[in-house]
C-alpha cells in the first residue's frame, strides 16, 4: 500500500504494532549463507548444548532484519530511511520462537534541509512470552507538507 504521509502528520508516542512472525531453522539456515556468519552459536546444535542457551540461536542481524521487514507494511511515498541507531539484543530468539514489533514515535525535529523534518521511532520486537528481544531506533527523513 502507498501512502503520502508528511512531516507534520506525525505525531509524538504514537504507537503501531505489527504481526507475529515465527522464525523456522530454514530462515537461520538462509541467513548464514546470504552473511556468510555460520558461527557455532546458529549452526552446531550439538555445541549449543555445552553453551549458556543450550540451543541454536538466530543470528541478531537476522532478528533486525525480519523485525524491520515487519513493520513495513506500508510505502510512504514522502519518506526516505535516514538510517538506524542504538540497536540492542536483549535476549536471544531461538528456532520457532515468533516475533512482533512494537513502533512509538520517539522524536520529531527539523533536517537540517528545511523541507524535511526527521522523525525518530523507537522499534521493539517482542517474543510470544512479550519479552524484549531487541531494539533500536529507525530515523525516517520525511517531507514536509508546506514545502
Amino acid at each position: 500500500m502507498f501512502i503520502q504521509k508528511y512531516f507534520e502528520e506525525f505525531k509524538l508516542n504514537d504507537v503501531r504494532q505489527t504481526k507475529g512472525r515465527t522464525i523456522t531453522e530454514a530462515d537461520i539456515v538462509i541467513h548464514a549463507g546470504q552473511s556468510g556468519d555460520f558461527f557455532p552459536h546458529h549452526m552446531d546444535e550439538e555445541w549449543c548444548k555445552s553453551q549458556p542457551f543450550k540451543k541454536r540461536i538466530a543470528h541478531g542481524t537476522l532478528i533486525f532484519t525480519v523485525a524491520i521487514g515487519l513493520t513495513a507494511d506500508f510505502v510512504n511515498e514522502v519518506s526516505m530511511t535516514y538510517g538506524y541507531e542504538r540497536l540492542r539484543f536483549i535476549k536471544p530468539v531461538f528456532i520457532n520462537d515468533t516475533i512482533k514489533v512494537t513502533v512509538t514515535i520517539k522524536e520529531l525535529k527539523d533536517h537540517k534541509k528545511p523541507e524535511y523534518g526527521l522523525v525518530t521511532e523507537l522499534v521493539e520486537c517482542f517474543n510470544q512470552q512479550n519479552e524484549l528481544v531487541m531494539l533500536c531506533e529507525h530515523i525516517l527523513m520525511v517531507k514536509k507538507s508546506n514545502s
